[in-house]
Parts: C-alpha cells; structure tokens; sequence
C-alpha cells in the first residue's frame, strides 16, 4: 500500500510547493524508493489547456495527452517519472465529473453535496493507480484559506483518518518574511497559517519554511512550540542560487528525515545524491558561456515557456556551459528591420518557440530569415517550425503568398487546420470551429526520421516518439517545392502524411520540430536536440 505526503501552503502563493515536492520525491526516489507526484488545483477550468500562458504559465503536456499545470513538468525533470493524465486534477473537472452522474441518475435522486461527493471524488483521484508506488506526493494548489481549496483541505483531511496515521503525513510551506526596519525574521505569519489549517482539522506534521536569511535555532524552536510540531520537523528553506541545488539544500536540512520520521519509518543509509552534485557543479562552474534568442509571443512573462527555458539549461549542462536567454517580443521585429538586426546579431542561436495566433508571427518569420541567410543556429518547435516553412516557402520556394489559415483565408495554405489523423485508438476527427479545450493533437505521437538526415545522428536512430499539442500542420503538398528552395522533410508520421520534421542540409544548424522536445528534457539526461543545438551555438561563439 502506498504511503500518502499532503503537501499544503500558506501565508502567500509562489512559495515553490511544486519545486519541495519535486525536490522531496527526488531524495525519496534516491534513497530507493518508488515515487508519484500529483497536482490537485482548485480553479474551475477542466484543465489549464484553454488559459492565457499570462494567466497561468506554459501548458504541460502529458504522453498521454493531458494538457496540465507546469509544476508537473517540475515532478518529471526531478524524477524521470512520466506524469500522466491522472496525476493533475482541477476542481473544473471534479465538478464536470459529478454533474454529468447527476444528469444521468447515477445518485438515484439523492442530493448531491460537496460533502460527501465532491470530497469522494477527490480522494478517488488521490488513491488512484497508486498502487506500483511506495509514496505518492500530492501538492495542494493555492494557499491555505482560499475558498476553493476548501473541498481539497477536506478530502486530504478525510484521506488521513483513511490511510491510517502511518500511512499519510501533512507537510506544509509557509514564509517566514524578514522585516528589514527591524532587522528580523517574524514567525507570526506562520503560526497564523498553522492556525488555519489546524482549524480545518489538519495538523501539519512537517514545516518547510522558507526565509531569505538564515533561520536561528531560537526561532525554529518557537516555531515549534506554537505550532506543534517537533524542533526537527521545522526546516528552513533559503533560495539556492539554481533550481537543481534545491534537493541538495534540502536534504542539508533534513527534510525526507523528517518525513521519513513522521512515517514512524527509520531513514536509513545517507541517500546517493552524485547526479545532482554533478549537475550543481556544471552550473556553477561552466567551461564558456552562449547567448540564444528566444523571439515568442509570451516573453513577458518566462513561465510561459518554462520548459523551454529549463530545456536550454539542460543543453548547458551537457555541453558544460552557461546558456544565457535573451527573451525577444516577436512584434518589435515586424516594422523595423534595424530592430531585427540590433537584437539579433549579437546572439549565438535563435529560438521560435511555439504559440497560437498572429500577432507577431511576421517577426517570427523575419527572425527565420535572418538565420537562415545569416547562418546562425536556428531551432523551430511547433510554430516556429511552420513559420521556417512559411519563410522557405516565401523566399527559397517562390511561392509569394505562402501563409497558415490559422491566421485567416489563404490562396497558398502552406500551414493548415488539421481535421483528422490516427492515434492508438483509432481515427481523431475534429471541425473548424468546434471546442478549443483538448481538442488539439495531444501528446506522444511516432516520429521516422531519414535515416541519413541531421536529426537522424542527433538521435542515434531513426524511429522516436515527442509529445504534441497543435491544431495546425505543415500541408505535405508543398513538400516538393519546399525541398527545392532547400527545406527537407527529415522526419514524418509513420504512415507519411504528417511532416514532423524539416531541416536545411547546407545550414549549419537549422532544424524544425512539430512537437514540443522541452517536455522531455530533464537535467541529468539533456533532450538531444537541445544538446545537439547548445553545442552548434558554442561552435558559433567561436566564429562571433
């Protein structure tokens, strides 16, 4: 039987509860044991797919087609572990689930309540396909008193008279702010959150408090007192100079002791944390440095690419280099080419991420151009693999009015809606105009690579297998114009109709992907492609 982690926040949101619970399930996974991270949000969205990346960052996607919150992709470069489908829920969709029962009768009449359908709901979702595991985190979305997360605080706390007391532990984050006029450090916030939660019938078990000074005994010990906990369960928590240094910090404190402990369970042997001190080590410590643009539509805000950005980190690691994001908005390079070429040619690669809409596609295109003619290292994902088609299409092709129907009727749909294609479970079909939520091409989807192509040696084979989230692809039509100006299709769907990749042989690095390679790269095993494309950008460097 799997043993269950509660993790709660309060006092203020952002506090990284999704970064302690993926660096918590790192030190229990390196101490031998089998791990699950789960994401329980309480907004009433079905899933975060149809958001605003303003509102709510990057979108993750799971190989099973599951458009979650971004902390998932936090659980999988910290462990390796897949997430699936399973491991986010929404209060949107516990609500969905419960209201379409009701309509078909499923309650035989009865009246259908929060307590206790809704809170079943959710502890069904928590116990579910939980078995293969020994732990299973479950991260709490907000913070503790909001009005939506009240169903959640109610299940987890129904959950522990459940599971039994040493079966479930209740870990908390909370702040610790530092009041400079006083010069110290106030623990009052967190005993009111301590208050408030034990109101709600959860007494926390652990206390993860995170301060930006160190936190003095005498405080950890009053802490303690008021909040009822032991000295050894309260663990500071400090900003680390790099996400991938938080296990490490972590586990300084003794953080999995101590919940290890609260399990009744002895902690055993000193976990083996090599990889993340390998990793640490590289960061701090690069042989050379590169700066790559990234010319998006969301740039105001880097949660919406996260991935992408841990992604770049990772081909650092690989390449044992500081990879510098320069973060560029797409619509500054659409009237004035002097912006274009001031912004642009200082950088050691180019990056056109992926996105929906027009605003700022022009740019996109104008940046493709410029790496194309001046060549820098270029990498398309998804959009920025249409845009390099578009681009091809317009000036290596001859085709002038090349353009996507995403943006509106055109006479050269070189990108178009795509309306069906074959998955595991048979023929997907979809309608213009139709639902926007989970209606795109979801998830992991076969790639086959020419075997003679770039991308072929990037990934030591010719068959793999990327996570998707699109409406729009690369008509196939045009395949033969475009490889006359010089754009080969190096990688399809298995059956062919679908282009997956496209690459420029006389380039030195100019590569477009359909799906979206940053949702499988983790730290301690770099994506190929971002490997592969960091190093073309230190091959750059040296001709700057």
């Amino acid at each position: 039987m799997a043993r269950f982690i509660f993790i709660t926040g309060g006092v203020v949101s952002s506090l990284g509860k999704g970064l302690m619970a993926a660096s918590l399930a790192a030190l229990l996974q390196a101490r031998g044991h089998k791990v699950r991270i789960r994401k329980f949000d309480p907004y009433l969205n079905v899933d975060p797919g149809t958001m605003s990346p303003y509102q709510h960052g990057e979108v993750y996607v799971t190989d099973d087609g599951a458009e979650t919150d971004l902390d998932l992709g936090h659980y999988e470069r910290f462990t390796g572990v897949s997430s699936r489908q399973s491991d986010n829920i929404t209060s949107g969709r516990i609500y969905q689930s419960i209201i379409a029962k009701e309509r078909r009768g499923d309650y035989l009449g009865a009246t259908v309540q929060v307590i206790p359908h809704v809170t079943d709901a959710i502890k069904e979702f928590a116990r579910a396909d939980s078995d293969d595991v020994d732990f299973v985190l479950c991260e709490i979305g907000g913070t503790v008193g909001d009005i939506e997360s009240l169903p959640f605080m109610e299940a987890i706390r129904q959950l522990r008279n459940d599971l039994g007391r040493n079966n479930s532990v209740f870990v908390h984050l909370t702040l610790v702010p530092y009041i400079a006029a006083a010069g110290e450090l106030k623990t009052k916030p967190t005993q009111h959150s301590v208050r408030d939660l034990t109101s709600l019938g959860i007494q926390p078990d652990v206390l993860v408090c995170r301060c930006e000074r160190p936190l003095p005994a005498s405080e950890r010990a009053k802490i303690a007192l008021f909040c009822n906990v032991p000295v050894d369960a309260v663990i500071p928590a400090l900003d680390a100079r790099t996400i991938y240094g938080v296990p490490l910090n972590y586990h300084g404190e003794g953080l999995d002791e101590a919940v290890l402990r609260a399990f009744g369970l002895e902690p055993g042997p000193k976990p083996d944390l090599g990889r993340w001190e390998t990793i640490v080590d590289r960061l701090e410590n690069p042989e050379g440095e590169v700066t790559i643009g990234v010319v998006g539509k969301y740039v105001g805000l880097p949660d919406a690419y996260k991935s992408l950005q841990e992604a770049l980190i990772h081909g650092g690691i690989a390449n044992r280099v500081k990879v510098n994001i320069r973060w560029l908005d797409a619509e500054l390079f659409e009237k004035d080419e002097a912006e274009l070429v001031a912004n642009l040619e200082p950088l050691h690669a180019i990056l056109v991420p992926g996105g929906f809409g027009e605003r700022g596609s022009e740019g996109k295109i104008a940046s493709v151009k410029f790496a194309r003619e001046r060549k820098v290292p270029y990498f398309g994902i998804c959009l920025g693999m249409q845009m390099a088609c578009i681009e091809g299409a317009r000036n290596t092709a001859g085709i002038a009015e090349a353009s996507t129907t995403e943006f509106g009727p055109t006479s050269e749909p070189v990108v178009g809606l795509i309306t069906e294609w074959m998955t595991a479970e048979g023929l997907q079909k979809r309608e213009e105009g139709g639902d926007l939520g989970g209606t795109m091409r979801l998830g992991a989807y076969d790639a086959a690579l020419s075997g003679n192509s770039h991308v072929a040696s990037i990934y030591g084979g010719t068959a793999i297998s990327e996570r998707h989230r699109h409406r729009y692809e690369v008509n196939a039509r045009y395949r033969d114009a475009l490889e006359k100006g010089g754009l080969v299709f190096s990688g399809m769907s298995p059956d062919g109709t679908l282009p997956e990749i496209v690459e420029r042989p006389d380039h030195p690095w100019f590569v477009g992907v359909q799906f979206h390679p940053e949702l499988k790269s983790k730290p301690f095993d770099p994506h190929p492609l971002f490997a592969s494309f960091v190093e073309a950008a230190v091959r750059q460097s040296r001709l700057v």
